[in-house]
């Protein structure tokens, strides 16, 4: 099983930007901790972060063809905003779980709103890595559930 995880912006930047928020743990720390959790899973992942919009598309309708069982996906800000996300995400036969280490319904105002939710398979969020691990764990039960 091959499962791709894609992070958008700012996430290269965890353990230096807003501690108070996100913890001092680091990006590097997030891909070991799930890779760690995949062995354990017999899944193989692979790790794609960019600050950039259209690479993320990019890597979405690139993952269609490259016939991943599934992505993990933490659009950071784009989140609340990008409609060409939302259509590459519904362009794609994948499931595709929406994944954010606080609970935005618990932050600010403009936060609360994902324009991808609707065409995601799942959204898990408030847990920090717990998050990803919880979406990492639905992709692999889904697929032997299939």
């Amino acid at each position: 099983m091959n499962i791709l995880v894609i992070n958008g912006p700012n996430l290269n930047f965890l353990g230096i930007r807003e501690k108070e928020i996100y913890g001092e743990a680091t990006y590097k720390d997030l891909e070991n901790y799930l890779k760690e959790e995949a062995l354990k899973l017999s899944v193989r992942l692979e790790f794609f972060q960019t600050n950039h919009e259209g690479t993320i598309i990019d890597k979405i309708q690139e993952s269609y063809h490259r016939k991943y069982s599934g992505i993990i996906l933490n659009p950071g800000a784009y989140t609340h905003y990008s409609y060409a996300i939302r259509d590459a995400i519904a362009s794609v036969n994948l499931k595709i779980v929406e994944v954010h280490l606080t609970d935005l319904n618990k932050r600010e105002d403009f936060r609360k709103v994902s324009v991808i939710r609707d065409v995601c398979t799942a959204t898990f969020m408030g847990k920090g890595f717990a998050s990803y691990l919880d979406a990492l764990k639905f992709l692999v039960n889904a697929y032997v559930n299939q």
